[in-house]
């Protein structure tokens, strides 16, 4: 059996990085995600690789842009505001085509906020958080060791797609301490060649270009139709979540992240007391997992969405039910992390309420 290390979240992130192949690194000092960049500043070089910490948000992202550019495994990591700010350079890195990872530990806002955890990023890493109709795969761990594991998994992915990816976590992800077992480190010789990168020519082939600027409106649209093609793809092959009790459950309990976490405890003691709760937990923010949610809301009673926002992922699961079954609504806000008996209480009254309504005969047999 593999051997299990304590490990911080944030730290945990750096070192699955570093195994996973990334030899460049460009961030901004920014709580509660400080020792991702700290723990590169001391690791990377033991392997080779280069650490800058940039005069600002927007220098590093553009300066991972670069380091994309030339096909080294490059990323990036801050919080809320930070990634406000490196917006811009996301959209140009998701315009040029190029591979890299970025790390979001989210905090409370909007503004600065507070620097403990919260989920009001939703909109900013599924939507678009920059310019233009660009897409982000967005993955939502909730663990340290599957944010370990999804880390691996992003560097994979962001060149198989030649595009940008997120790790969307928060402030009790990333400081918290959890066993975990790390992976074996890549062999770089053994990844595949890019050809795309910009590594010099040698005088043996044209040079390769890397830019997002399309003046012709015609290439500009052959261009973006291009793009959607490569996240139509990512919808049918990528999408990841979980399930669990979905098999007899007459409601379901929604969440990611942090709050999933509280959501199954919650559903472990509403079952000992009787209700029959399960759960749908995304694990890729986008794509987001519609169908089984399409598929519970046919036979399910009720859903109860849990989350650290104003509710955002919620407008996801409201799309994939279609008003088939009721959906409620549970949320802390401002660095506030719900608890498991909140949530079980919520759940006794989402029940309360349809045996109500059921005897009256509104909800029908």
């Amino acid at each position: 059996m593999a051997e299990q290390i304590l490990m911080k979240g944030n730290e945990a992130v750096a070192e699955a990085a570093i195994r996973a192949g990334c030899r460049f690194f460009a961030g901004y000092p920014i709580t509660p995600q400080n020792e991702i960049p700290e723990y590169m500043a001391r690791k990377l070089f033991e392997v080779g690789g280069t650490f800058i910490q940039a005069e600002s948000e927007v220098s590093a992202i553009n300066m991972v842009y670069g380091g994309a550019g030339t096909g080294t495994r490059s990323m990036t990591s801050s919080s809320s505001p930070g990634i406000s700010l490196k917006q811009e350079g996301i959209s140009y890195i998701a315009g040029a085509e190029l591979p890299a990872l970025v790390v979001n530990m989210v905090r409370a806002g909007p503004g600065l906020g507070g620097i403990q955890p919260a989920q009001g990023d939703w909109f900013q890493a599924t939507k678009g958080g920059g310019h233009g109709d660009y897409r982000l795969l967005v993955f939502v761990p909730a663990s340290v060791q599957e944010a370990i594991d999804l880390v691996g998994q992003a560097f994979e992915l962001a060149e198989h797609y030649r595009n940008p990816v997120m790790i969307l976590g928060d402030a009790v992800l990333g400081q918290m301490m959890e066993p975990v077992v790390l992976p074996e480190p890549v062999d770089l010789a053994k990844l595949p060649q890019k050809s795309w990168a910009t590594t010099g020519t040698g005088g043996t082939r044209k040079p390769n270009v890397v830019n997002s600027l399309y003046l012709d409106a015609e290439l500009c649209e052959k261009h973006n139709f291009k793009l959607q093609e490569k996240y139509r793809q990512m919808t049918e092959r990528e999408v990841r979540f979980e399930e669990l009790n979905m098999d007899d459950a007459e409601i379901v309990l929604t969440a990611y992240g942090t709050s999933a976490r509280v959501a199954i405890s919650a559903m472990k003691r509403a079952r000992s007391e009787g209700l029959k709760v399960g759960m749908i937990r995304p694990i890729t923010a986008w794509p987001f997992p519609y169908e089984p949610f399409r598929k519970a809301s046919e036979r399910v009673r009720a859903f109860l969405d849990v989350e650290m926002s104003a509710g955002q992922m919620i407008e996801d699961v409201r799309l994939a039910v279609q008003d088939r079954a009721p959906i409620f609504f549970y949320n802390r806000m401002g660095g506030m992390v719900p608890t498991p008996k909140a949530v079980l209480e919520e759940l006794h009254k989402i029940d309360h309420s349809l045996k109500r309504d059921k005897l009256g005969g509104r909800l029908g047999v």
